[in-house]
């Protein structure tokens, strides 16, 4: 019996009375899938060299072959290959660390989970930052045959294992203790900082500009060949994560009670691990740390249409394309000419998001 359609259909009638009260999902996907149209339309247009709104769809309807003319070339120029490639990315990274967000949370059956909080993040980073400064000296020919996708697997591999390494030390008789992994979390990112500080000493300039970029994060690096492999992976994380539901809605009641309803657990498990690694593996190798997103958007869809994973998971990778979309419009445009970090800007916003759910959690989290 597969993971997914294990639990979905015993366990649907007890999820259907915990959302009643809650935001409809068609309602809620809607909105979310508006809003995220227009920040795209938006922040296509925003810039140094600005595009009106009607400009930017008039130019995306001539590329689908729906419209003629209408606007400047070079207009088009700057959209197509400068603004456009950059605001993809965002929709794309901001959806798979949200919804790798939803899955880890789903896994460790709580809200507190987040990728960059239990180490993933500064895992894959600090593979990376590895490969950046040491790649040619330990495996040059792995260089030279995987080219572009050196990094993806680098953060790939590093998310791997810091995920299995946390989740090890979270795992106690009575299940995940959350504090457990929280504190597991906070070494791995104080070792894995170390090390990235480590390897910025030995690094040469211009080594040392890639790292500042991978600890800052920015979708400043966006073309069209680095959105085509983060999607065409990205794609099958999400799928992977998708299929999960069923069985992360089992999850929420207890291991056993998801074993009596069918779910193979320690697959379920490996599978959770693997895929919101591989997602967050594609963000932190193109675009560095963006850290907080996979928390925020994850517990805003909680809030508004209830714990059920076959919505918090689509609705978790909406709401977190649109909030990376928007936090990069506002990165490079509140300090114009300059551009602000995006990462600096999503844990400046999702640190104090983590500090009111820790303070609401506060009396029962230790409880393990």
């Amino acid at each position: 019996m597969s993971v997914s359609a294990g639990a979905a259909s015993p366990a649907a009638s007890a999820w259907a009375r915990v959302r009643a009260g809650r935001m409809p999902a068609a309602p809620l996907f809607a909105a979310l899938a508006a809003l995220l149209a227009i920040l795209v339309v938006v922040a296509a247009g925003r810039g140094a060299y600005p595009i009106s709104a009607s400009n930017v769809v008039a130019i995306l309807l001539h590329k689908a072959g729906l419209a003629q003319g209408g606007f400047e070339p070079q207009q088009m120029g700057v959209l197509w290959t400068i603004r456009l490639p950059r605001v993809v990315l965002g929709v794309g990274v901001g959806a798979l660390l949200g919804m790798a967000g939803a899955t880890l949370q789903g896994l460790f059956r709580n809200p507190l989970a987040d990728p960059g909080l239990i180490g993933v993040s500064s895992g894959a980073a600090l593979t990376v930052a590895l490969t950046i400064v040491f790649g040619n000296l330990w495996w040059p020919d792995l260089s030279r045959m995987l080219g572009l996708a050196l990094l993806p697997v680098a953060a790939f591999t590093g998310g791997v294992l810091t995920t299995l390494l946390v989740y090890r030390i979270g795992r106690t008789s009575f299940g995940v203790s959350v504090a457990a992994m929280l504190l597991a979390g906070i070494a791995m990112n104080a070792i894995a900082l170390a090390l990235i500080g480590l390897a910025s000493y030995m690094a040469t300039d211009e080594q040392l500009r890639n790292l500042t970029f991978w600890n800052l994060g920015s979708l400043a690096p966006a073309t069209w060949p680095v959105v085509a492999v983060v999607f065409a992976v990205g794609a099958v994380a999400l799928a992977g994560m998708w299929r999960l539901r069923g069985g992360l809605n089992a999850m929420a009641l207890g291991e056993s009670e998801a074993r009596h309803l069918g779910v193979a657990v320690e697959r379920l498990k490996a599978l959770a691990i693997v895929f919101s690694a591989l997602a967050v593996g594609m963000a932190v190798a193109f675009c560095g740390i963006i850290g907080f997103l996979g928390l925020v958007a994850p517990h805003c869809i909680r809030l508004m249409a209830g714990p059920d994973a076959r919505v918090v998971l689509p609705g978790a990778a909406l709401l977190g394309a649109a909030l990376t979309v928007g936090a990069d419009l506002v990165a490079r445009t509140a300090i114009a000419p300059a551009e602000m970090p995006i990462g600096v800007l999503t844990a400046l916003i999702g640190a104090p998001f983590f500090l009111f759910l820790l303070l609401r959690a506060k009396g029962r989290m230790f409880e393990g």
